[in-house]
């Protein structure tokens, strides 16, 4: 019998598939539950505007018909709302579908890629998924080490992947930090500057990555629309980089990678600002609330500017997971990430915020 196994690329054998947050449907089928929370995923609780909502109704005639391939309409707006040129973008199935593309287009088996400890773990698959290798930092006090990143460039090395800030540990890089970075590497080495999680950062010395490109073209950034606009089941994101980087990147682009509803959705989403702005405002309360609860219990946590509160519990989680569970309360445990300790909380509505809590001391109290 052939073995499948072997013939694919040995940076794919040694692969995993990703393990997303647990469904909701899954934890009520499997335990007869019903009212479930959760807190997993780093969705938007709010979930999209009520504009986006009412826009979908308009493609449902159009159903039959590709997709504008060119994203045309989303590419313009995009253009207006953040000041770059349409040859700048590429627009991606999500950001992932960007990252990987950026993946595709530069790495080989002769080069490899950057990454720190506990960074998402998409740019490993990258990496590992076309050959290249890979090199991992140890991360400094969680966060990504760029001293050490800068130490570990060699004449091999393409690209640097920097999460801004880092899923799952929502830690960040300043700017004198990343400036410091790109003044230190070849132009030849690319950094790809991941900020799914920008819009959520409301930090002083945090910088917009974008801004920084027309003195350091060899800076890619990366954002998406699942996050603070609430889009993660239609999977929207796009990069910003030097036209001809992006030209290179969207001969690689699968042809309708986004489809009809995305592409409207995405576009009028970036109209609906009050909608960010009240997300933004709903998240900040809630990192207030888990924060104070969990300096209330003792439990140290991770300082962070996402979604998230990544908490520490001083020994493996995984008891303290499966009875959140048992509880109707999903949460992340993430010891792919190296972390075995911890779980990762997204900020949900004030009520399932609270839920965490009540169900969180019923099982510590145990």
């Amino acid at each position: 019998m052939t073995d499948f196994i072997n013939l694919a690329l040995p940076g794919v054998r040694e692969l995993q598939p990703y393990q997303p947050g647990k469904p909701i449907e899954e934890l009520e089928r499997e335990m007869g539950l019903t009212d479930v929370v959760k807190l997993a995923s780093n969705e938007n609780p709010l979930g999209a505007s009520q504009s986006v909502k009412d826009s979908l109704a308009d493609v449902l005639p159009e159903l039959a018909r590709y997709p504008d391939g060119s994203a045309y309409l989303l590419k313009n707006r995009l253009s207006e709302f953040l000041g770059v040129a349409t040859e700048t973008l590429t627009i991606g199935n999500g950001s992932n579908d960007v990252l990987e593309l950026v993946g595709r287009v530069f790495l080989n088996p002769s080069n490899e890629a950057i990454v720190s400890q506990h960074s998402f773990v998409v740019y490993p698959l990258v990496t590992k998924a076309v050959g290249a290798r890979l090199t991992v930092i140890p991360a400094l006090n969680f966060a990504q080490d760029l001293d050490a990143t800068v130490a570990a460039v060699g004449p091999d090395t393409r690209m640097i992947f920097i999460a801004n800030p880092n899923n799952p540990t929502g830690t960040w890089v300043t700017e004198s930090a990343l400036v410091t970075l790109l003044d230190s590497v070849s132009q030849d080495v690319l950094v790809v500057l991941d900020e799914a999680y920008f819009e959520y950062v409301d930090e002083p010395d945090y910088p917009n990555g974008i801004s920084l490109m027309e003195k350091y073209p060899n800076l890619i950034v990366t954002r998406t629309f699942s996050k603070v606009y609430g889009l993660a089941a239609l999977r929207v994101g796009y990069s910003v980089s030097h036209p001809d980087i992006a030209d290179l990147m969207n001969r690689v682009r699968q042809p309708f990678n986004v489809n009809a509803m995305s592409l409207v959705a995405a576009y009028t989403a970036l109209d609906d600002q009050d909608h960010v702005q009240k997300s933004m405002d709903m998240n900040r309360e809630g990192l207030n609330y888990l924060t104070s609860a969990c300096d209330g219990l003792d439990l140290p946590y991770i300082p962070t500017v996402g979604n998230f509160l990544t908490i520490d519990f001083g020994r493996d989680v995984t008891s303290i997971y499966d009875e959140l569970l048992s509880r109707g309360v999903i949460v992340r445990p993430i010891g792919v990430y190296e972390m075995p300790n911890h779980l990762r909380v997204t900020v949900g509505l004030p009520e399932e915020n609270e839920r965490f809590i009540e169900r969180l001391k019923i099982v510590l109290a145990k």
